[in-house]
């Protein structure tokens, strides 16, 4: 497994969010998209491949989830 160096990210959230919702940020690298709780951004980063992250957002968009 490899660990980016993501102290130069550039971390971005949904417009849709405020600052009294729960949020992620999501910041892409040439190897990963990482995600982080926005309230939280030391508490920890979920790494996923490109292909994941997209997999992802597609079920999220089409319903497939929750």
């Amino acid at each position: 497994m490899f660990a980016p160096d993501l102290s130069t990210a550039r971390w971005r959230k949904s417009s849709r969010s405020s600052d009294k919702s729960n949020c992620v940020e999501v910041a892409a690298t040439d190897r990963a998209v990482a995600v982080r709780d926005s309230k939280h951004p030391t508490g920890g980063t979920l790494l996923l491949t490109h292909r994941a992250w997209t997999e992802f957002t597609t079920a999220i968009r089409n319903g497939q989830l929750g």
